[in-house]
């Protein structure tokens, strides 16, 4: 039996147009991740660009929001894509799971490829890439009794470079892609480079990109809809406004006078 072929849209990014909290689908306000600030409000975000990136302190519920979005288009809340199984990240313990059945979505239209990406469970992924391909390729050689194609293998790389070729391999295709702290193995030049992929991302039009990170590099992005995590919700922000710039600027300005006043608070 011949597999279905996803069909794809010839509408451009982004095709999830709008999220919000649908309150009486929720139980308990006292669960996680109910009880988080930013929902203790009406929570009803619009995407405006193919590119969305969400910035904020450590628990504001960037990553629950994230993983939010990921079960709206199907994906394991630990990362990958539609039909993948869930994955054991071993650092895991509470998830977003909960909130998408509480979220409802406007999708123009809805569009279910894609990558969830989570840097806590990479190497769980990518171990089963490479297994899965290895495998497959073992099978294709005991068919045709010929060597195949040489499957990838993302853990012979460096934890950063690893992370740039799953993206170059993996993350071009229509769909959407969420990105949650893509920098956290990338040095400032890596992290260049994944800007540019980012780049190539948005300008081919049918790749809407959601991503959570710290890294004021690529929260200078200049296409992407940058939005502010508070206890209030999701804000329209510039770079230089955000927490992360500014600190990254005192200290360029003055590396050793703001570690030391830092050690003396």
């Amino acid at each position: 039996m011949s597999r279905t072929r996803r069909r794809q849209t010839t509408l451009s990014a982004p095709y999830l147009r709008r999220i919000w909290l649908d309150r009486s689908r929720v139980e308990d306000w006292e669960a996680y991740p109910f009880c988080l600030p930013v929902f203790r409000h009406e929570f009803d975000q619009s995407f405006e660009a193919a590119v969305t990136i969400i910035v904020g302190e450590n628990g504001t519920g960037k990553s629950t929001i994230l993983e939010g979005i990921a079960g709206l288009a199907g994906f394991a809340s630990t990362g990958g894509r539609k039909g993948f199984q869930e994955i054991d990240g071993g650092g895991i313990e509470i998830s977003g799971d909960e909130l998408s059945s509480a979220l409802r979505a406007a999708w123009v239209p809805k569009v279910t490829d894609g990558w969830f990406f989570r840097a806590e469970t990479f190497f769980s992924i990518a171990r089963y890439l490479d297994r899965s391909a290895v495998d497959a390729a073992h099978a294709m050689e005991g068919v045709f009794g010929a060597s195949v194609q040489q499957a990838p293998d993302y853990l012979s790389f460096s934890h950063g470079e690893g992370f740039l070729v799953f993206f170059e391999e993996r993350c071009q295709k229509q769909g959407i892609y969420i990105f949650d702290e893509p920098e956290s193995a990338l040095s400032p030049a890596r992290q260049m480079d994944f800007l540019k992929l980012l780049h190539r991302m948005d300008l081919s039009g049918h790749c809407q990109v959601i991503m959570a990170t710290h890294a004021p590099l690529l929260m200078a992005y200049p296409n992407a809809q940058l939005l502010r995590l508070g206890k209030y919700g999701l804000e329209p922000v510039t770079v230089e406004q955000t927490d992360h710039y500014r600190v990254m600027r005192e200290f360029c300005d003055d590396p050793r006078g703001f570690v030391e006043a830092t050690l003396g608070e």
